[in-house]
């Protein structure tokens, strides 16, 4: 489906319907947008027929975009919801509402404390009732599902094991609002929103999978690739207990409305010449060919013509004439991806040499984690490699390092007489708070400088490792990520301008960028599109018409093979000398504080995903490698 430019469809990609119908767009603000503009549909055609709108909410990070939007309507466009009910599908427990990390506070942050709805229309699960009355107050939030008439659309978000609001494997199509035992991979998702799995309640009260199957209209949003195996499974697999998002399946109503990323698994996307006619452009060719080449476990330039007629692609044969002559294309295209030098080589006519390069590292340690081999090679190359840290990283600093280090402050300023009243008293109140302070409670101002200053030690480390000089990094502590908690505020001009000037006053011929969107609290989507923005702001400015911007993925993810623009080969002494980068940062070592779904330590993962990335090339009939760090160019007409 092409393009559409109405309010509920821009940006749509395609719809699509396997056992449960679904919509995919470009990006999740065109998602977020879509469903909000559908809710607001349903409020005012209700309105005018003088009646209630029902509405079922979630929470998490992937409603965020509908909320802000509907907020948007209400503040533009006068949308009310005078005439709207709601209820919440679930809530820790136990739990305080004015907790950082209450549903209640969630909602009326998002939602609630912006629009104009009745507070006695509001109804969330109470994470405060006791053990002895949990049982009664679910009935209780049922019946006030009942009586409110049934919820008209219910919004949902899907987790790793396919539950549904709290609802985790298990779960039938029977079960009520009711306290349940948290999973633990859910937990594990949670850990970022509590600054620790330890602190992550173990049991919450949630709606039943049979109230949502009860709701007339049901929403289901999915953002990012880790999101992309559970979609498929609940999408086109069968209905069972172990995924209970697949029971949405007998819901007459319901659909899943997905960015690209989320959809990446379904056969509709991941193979679309099986489902559908469909234009043969570069990269499909090679996203067909590549999926062949590996699906039978044979060398490219190995394919014959029949094995591109036995598979379903008839139609990319007709159009080359010959498997040679598809074979030879794509492996050219591979083969041109490979270089030692990213930058390029001196002896290039009419180029510049060396290069200004300007890394820009989300977090402290993206920058060795995601493209340590390449920043080494780059620098070593003697090119004037910049490193911008582009926030400080202090959430994800644990406590008891944070201790220890306040702890050497206050011994080094004794063990030297340092004579500072002010110096003692600092890093006395520093060890005073963190010796009292509660689970979750958020740091001190202080606090997250000091835990700042601690990440910005390790990033000098590891960049020191990699051979990137001491003044040529940059801390640039955007100021949309400095709240001491994991929800961050918006990006400003404040971001944006600071961005900017290192951009004009460094001047540089390449960017690199972290593309990698599976982070699991957003900042790295977040710092991109800082990124994007500030080379907005330059596209007139002559040394940005000439530098290209390349993309890299962090822990979470690696780019196809199909879609690598540049592949840069490590050794081993490359691949361990990356890996001590990575060790210096302390802080993150042996457990992260926010792991995300993948449980191994960073440099496993980051060593894991070059060295695949290398096998597939290998098994590709590419030359073998030990690691390849793979890149992607931003094209300017992408954003």
């Amino acid at each position: 489906m092409s393009e559409q430019t109405d309010g509920q469809t821009k940006g749509l990609v395609r719809a699509g319907a396997g056992k449960i119908p679904y919509r995919i767009f470009n990006d999740s603000q065109q998602v977020s947008r879509a469903v909000a503009k559908e809710i607001a549909d349903t409020i005012r055609a209700r309105t005018a027929e003088g009646k209630q709108t029902v509405l079922g909410l979630a929470t998490g990070s992937s409603p965020v975009n509908v909320y802000s939007e509907l907020v948007r309507m209400h503040q533009e466009e006068g949308l009310s919801f005078v005439n709207v009910i709601t209820f919440n599908l679930d809530e820790y427990f136990p739990m305080q509402a004015d907790c950082l990390q209450s549903y209640v506070r969630f909602m009326n942050e998002h939602l609630f404390d912006l629009i104009d709805i009745p507070r006695a229309s509001v109804h969330i699960p109470d994470g405060t009732v006791s053990v002895e009355d949990a049982a009664r107050y679910c009935s209780d939030y049922e019946q006030a599902i009942v009586d409110a008439g049934g919820i008209d659309i219910q919004l949902l978000g899907i987790g790793r094991t396919g539950h549904i609001g709290f609802n985790e494997p298990g779960s039938g199509t029977d079960s009520r609002t009711r306290l349940i035992t948290l999973d633990g991979l859910t937990r594990i998702d949670a850990a970022s929103d509590f600054f620790g799995v330890e602190n992550v309640p173990r049991r919450a009260i949630t709606m039943g999978v049979g109230t949502i199957l009860n709701a007339r209209r049901i929403v289901l949003l999915a953002f990012g690739e880790s999101k992309s195996a559970i979609v498929n499974r609940s999408i086109e697999g069968d209905m069972a207990p172990s995924v209970p998002a697949t029971f949405l399946q007998q819901h007459p109503n319901v659909e899943f409305m997905l960015d690209h990323a989320a959809a990446a698994h379904l056969p509709v996307i991941q193979t679309p010449w099986l489902i559908d006619q469909v234009t043969w452009d570069d990269q499909m060719v090679r996203r067909a060919t590549i999926a062949l080449s590996q699906e039978l476990g044979k060398p490219i330039l190995m394919l014959t013509d029949g094995d591109f007629n036995e598979n379903g692609l008839q139609d990319l044969l007709a159009e080359y004439g010959s498997a040679y002559e598809i074979n030879l294309t794509v492996f050219r295209y591979l083969q041109n991806t490979i270089t030692g030098w990213p930058a390029g080589k001196p002896d290039q006519s009419e180029a510049e040499f060396p290069k200004r390069i300007v890394l820009f590292s989300p977090h402290p340690d993206d920058d060795v984690i995601s493209m340590g081999g390449t920043l080494t090679r780059l620098a070593g190359q003697g090119h004037d490699v910049h490193v911008a840290y582009q926030t400080s990283g202090n959430i994800a600093v644990f406590d008891d390092d944070a201790l220890r280090f306040a702890e050497f402050a206050v011994d080094f300023c004794r063990e030297f007489d340092v004579k500072s009243d002010e110096i003692e008293s600092l890093t006395s109140k520093m060890v005073q708070f963190l010796n009292s302070k509660h689970a979750g409670e958020v740091d001190i101002a202080e606090m997250q400088r000091f835990k700042g200053l601690i990440r910005r030690g390790e990033a000098r480390a590891g960049a020191r490792v990699c051979g990137v000089k001491d003044e040529a990094l940059h801390y640039l502590n955007l100021p949309f990520y400095e709240t001491g908690v994991v929800r961050k505020k918006p990006i400003g001009p404040e971001d944006i301008q600071i961005t900017v000037d290192l951009l004009r006053a460094v001047k540089p011929h390449q960017i690199y960028a972290a593309g990698d969107l599976s982070d699991p609290h957003g900042t790295h989507r977040t710092c991109l599109d800082v990124i994007f923005s500030a080379c907005k702001a330059c596209a007139d400015d002559s040394w940005m018409q000439q530098c290209d911007v390349w993309l890299y993925r962090g822990a979470w993810q690696e780019w196809p093979p199909e879609e690598i623009e540049m592949a840069v080969p490590l050794s081993p002494q490359e691949v361990d000398r990356k890996r001590v980068a990575i060790f210096k940062h302390e802080s993150q070592k042996d457990r992260a504080l926010f792991p995300g779904p993948d449980a191994r330590e960073f440099w496993q993962r980051a060593e894991s995903r070059n060295a695949e990335t290398a096998r597939i090339y290998d098994k590709l009939g590419l030359a073998q490698y030990q690691a390849i760090e793979g890149f992607v160019k931003w094209k300017r007409d992408q954003c």
